[in-house]
């Protein structure tokens, strides 16, 4: 039983208890009275009749008639005349009158009084006494009548205390509710202060509970402060800040390998040519200065184009990746044009080649360097600040961006793209084969399963494929997902796969999750309608999960956390996918209402063999869990790094190496 009802119980116990006590009181007052009265009343009874017998000289008919006149005109039950002997000579009886007060109370209170005597005589001689007995069912009945107003009486005061009470109650309860709120939702990583009550005890209980909620989020804070350090020890250049090697090619490889953004893509390597010389006609602290200035100017394009990719190769090279086809030509000459004017600065001597190549991203790593490489090579042969690009071929290379502006764009989903007349046909056709697509149903979620470290499915991952032709094969997102964000159809595309979904959890039960794209939180009619959709469908609404990249976090947290708001209520799951950095710059991340929270690919590859990547994952799992939150690792190939990622004590892994895996069914 709570506190809250005890107290209650106990406050209407007392209230209880005191009406009792008080109407007990009342009755045996007044049946103390009454009696008391009654036996007065007997008394003066019996001597007025007495002395009015002693004036009829013992004429025994006036004295009979006497007391006849008596007793009608009485409340009595008895009026009897003895002789001097003390033998009845006259007597009237009545019967016991019924009253109005209830027999069990008349048996509860019993009025014991005895008869009044007094003397009758004739002048100096005694001729008898008279005994007068007075009905007691009228006491009876004004002892009932009082104690039905005192009980009104009292019951309505005892409602007034029990109201005053409950409402005293209620403004106790409250802070001590609020307490309760508070603590749950430091449990589910929501830091929040409340307002301090004015009752003393409780306003001390709530300084307690504000000054342990500011303390761990300063702790969460100080985590992801450290965090970040990590980051950089374990994912950035010392000198420049830029993504080292590794990391940049984990960072690539998990984009290449991503059902979003453009077909096609580029990528820029820049090289400061003769380092060495450069290190001994300059000195070191030059040369450093250098290496900043380049750094700042590639840096340049990660802090405005979403998506980008910059990195610091070794010592003279620097790589930038463009997710936007058509313009890493246009960005090397940008770079080479900005580095030609302020690199000369430092010193004569200096010289950069750049080398650009525009690729489909379904070609691996390696095809990107190598292609790279050997434009980077050519540009090598010339003196100053050159540029070598080259451009493969792909299909549908017409249905594609071409500017720099196309680039950032493609970038950010949620805005708009005014393309070229000569292409905005080519997008009007993609606008209706997707179109068609939704409105024929031509489409279908795939299955990847997410496994726990006894290798069980605790979901299966479910990217949405779309057939475009209905004579052609289905596609994944990268082919399609681009025109739709531009076309602005992603809600539809998410409010389809998530009906699928739900029907496939309706046939077999398992779990699934569904990716969400970025933009369709911004059409304001999806989390509505989305919401309908999963209410209609209570049950298999607990096994539904939906997952958004980091971005969201990031770029739309507002909007996230309505989501959240809405859906969690219901059941479903709610999780990030991509996550790496970025999290670490999610001020309010504890209020984000997640459930769970996947590590990018580029953060988990290489774990194995990086003591402080590993450190850095450590340090994201200490974060994420302070705020309840189960995290995973995604597009895990290694089996190495799966161990290091279980020794690590991560929830589960997904990616080439799970779909490799037999798994347990029936998560």
């Amino acid at each position: 039983m709570s506190l809250m009802r005890q107290v209650w119980l106990l406050v209407l116990g007392v209230v209880g208890l005191s009406l009792l006590g008080g109407e007990l009181v009342s009755v045996v007052s007044v049946r103390q009275l009454m009696q008391t009265q009654l036996q007065i009343k007997n008394s003066d009874n019996a001597a007025a009749l007495a002395l009015a017998l002693s004036q009829q000289r013992g004429e025994p008919e006036l004295m009979e008639l006497l007391i006849s006149a008596q007793f009608d005109t009485g409340y009595y039950q008895h009026v009897l005349w003895r002789g001097a002997d003390g033998k009845l000579v006259f007597e009237r009886v009545s019967a016991r009158q019924p009253g109005t007060a209830p027999a069990w109370f008349v048996a509860l209170t019993p009025i014991v009084v005895q008869p009044g005597v007094a003397q009758v005589s004739n002048g100096w001689n005694a001729i008898g006494s008279v005994e007068v007995l007075s009905h007691s069912a009228y006491a009876h009945d004004e002892m009932w009548r009082s104690l039905v107003r005192l009980t009104g009486l009292l019951a309505a005061v005892g409602l007034l205390a029990s109201a005053a009470a409950w409402a005293a109650l209620r403004r106790i309860r409250r802070p001590l509710d609020n307490a309760v709120a508070q603590a749950n939702r430091m449990v589910e990583g929501n830091f929040t202060v409340v307002v301090e009550p004015a009752v003393p005890e409780l306003k001390q209980l709530t300084q307690a509970m504000n000054s342990m909620v500011l303390r761990v989020k300063s702790m969460f804070e100080a985590q992801a402060e450290q965090l970040q350090i990590l980051r950089v020890q374990a994912h950035c250049d010392s000198l420049t800040g830029l993504s080292s090697r590794k990391h940049f090619l984990a960072e690539l490889d998990s984009a290449l390998s991503r059902d979003e953004g453009p077909v096609r893509a580029g990528l820029v390597l820049l090289r400061l040519r003769d380092l060495v010389g450069l290190n001994q006609r300059l000195g070191r602290p030059a040369v450093d200065q250098i290496l900043l200035g380049v750094a700042h100017a590639v840096l340049a394009y990660p802090e405005r184009v979403r998506g980008c990719l910059a990195g610091r190769l070794n010592g003279s090279d620097f790589a930038l990746w463009l997710p936007a086809p058509g313009v890493a030509a246009e960005t090397a000459h940008a770079l080479a044009e900005a580095l030609r004017a302020s690199l000369p600065a430092f010193g004569g001597g200096i010289q950069v080649a750049l080398g650009a190549v525009d690729l489909p991203r379904e070609q691996a790593a390696g095809i990107w360097f190598g292609e790279a490489d050997a434009a980077l090579a050519r540009a090598e042969t010339q003196p100053g600040f050159v540029v070598e690009a080259r451009v493969v071929p792909a299909a549908n290379a017409s249905a594609q961006p071409n500017s720099a502006a196309q680039a950032a764009q493609a970038a950010q989903p949620a805005q708009s793209v005014t393309l070229p007349p000569h292409h905005q046909q080519g997008e009007r056709v993609w606008r209706a084969q997707i179109i068609a697509a939704l409105n024929e149903r031509r489409v279908r979620l795939v299955q990847f399963p997410l496994l726990d470290r006894a290798g069980k499915v605790l979901h299966l991952e479910c990217p949405l494929q779309m057939q475009l032709d209905p004579q052609g094969e289905f596609e994944a997102a990268t082919r399609w997902l681009p025109l739709a964000v531009r076309s602005r159809l992603t809600a539809e595309v998410d409010l389809l796969a998530v009906m699928l979904a739900l029907d496939s959890i309706a046939r077999d039960g398992l779990q699934r999750c569904i990716n969400i794209a970025p933009a369709s939180l911004l059409d304001g009619t999806f989390v509505p309608r989305l919401r309908e959709l999963v209410f209609q469908s209570p049950q298999l609404a607990r096994r539904l999960g939906l997952e958004l990249a980091e971005s969201a976090a990031i770029h739309h947290f507002d909007l996230l956390q309505e989501l959240g708001r809405q859906l969690r209520p219901l059941g479903v799951k709610l999780g990030l996918e991509h996550a790496g950095a970025g999290l670490a710059h999610v001020e309010r991340l504890y209020l984000a209402g997640l459930d769970y929270v996947k590590l990018d690919a580029s953060v988990v590859a290489g774990v194995a063999g990086d003591a402080a990547r590993a450190a850095f994952v450590r340090g994201m799992l200490v974060m994420l869990r302070s705020l309840a939150l189960k995290v995973y690792a995604e597009g895990v190939v290694d089996g190495l790094d799966v161990q290091a990622l279980w020794d690590c004590e991560v929830d589960g892994v997904t990616g080439p190496w799970a779909t490799a895996r037999e798994p347990q069914a029936g998560a």
